[in-house]
């Protein structure tokens, strides 16, 4: 298969979190290739579905459990799997079978002992999709949510960022995460732009081992 394929050759062994997150960009890359392949819409159910997967993760704890826990048999991650695909297909008349490239993605993570970086591989799937559309998506990381008039400040002056007058739409997220204690992360493209208190908090601790 197209996708088994394509990161066959990955090496899982004695990675660190860079590397980690190269090969989830891997399978990002080559489940985006998949899916262009066969048509744009394709690529639309593909994006559709692994959105709701990604919410699903956030939302239901038994599929996060799933697809966290490293001790599962490759036959339990994949009857578990097989429940995921039944749960957010519906059922009845709504109900909405998943794509091949979707289910190839998941059962090739599953098989490789991946399935802890499927949010990794789905955050790199969107960024790709992005791309395609012609859309740059800035994601703005505080330690709370951020006042919708400081996200309008910052998005008016990230516009007029070379990259972002190069796209065609641009889409200002806010994600939390507590540990950056205070201070902003902005990722856009390739770039990130750290002024958080944890990135000051680290140089410091960086400069104190080093002098002692």
């Amino acid at each position: 298969m197209l996708l088994a394929s394509a990161v066959r050759s990955v090496s899982t062994v004695g990675l660190g979190r860079r590397a980690a997150s190269s090969i989830a960009s891997k399978y990002s890359k080559a489940a985006f290739g998949a899916a262009l392949a066969k048509s744009p819409q394709t690529l639309n159910k593909v994006h559709t579905e692994l959105t709701n997967l990604s919410t699903a993760i956030q939302k239901d704890q038994e599929v996060a459990s799933l697809l966290s826990n490293p001790t599962l048999s490759l036959q339990e991650r994949s009857k578990g799997l097989q429940q995921i695909f039944s749960k957010l297909e519906g059922s009845g008349a709504k109900k909405d079978a998943f794509s091949d490239v979707t289910k190839n993605l998941l059962n090739v993570l599953s098989e490789n002992g991946r399935l802890q970086e499927t949010e990794q591989v789905i955050e790199g799937f969107n960024e790709l999709v992005s791309e395609y559309r012609g859309e740059l998506t800035v994601t703005v990381t505080s330690a709370s949510a951020l006042p919708k008039d400081i996200l309008t400040r910052l998005e008016t002056t990230l516009k007029q960022s070379q990259a972002a007058q190069a796209a065609k739409v641009v889409k200002i997220a806010n994600k939390v995460n507590p540990a950056v204690l205070g201070g902003i992360i902005v990722d856009f493209g390739d770039k990130t732009i750290d002024l958080s208190v944890q990135s000051r908090v680290t140089k410091l601790n960086n400069v104190l081992t080093q002098s002692v």
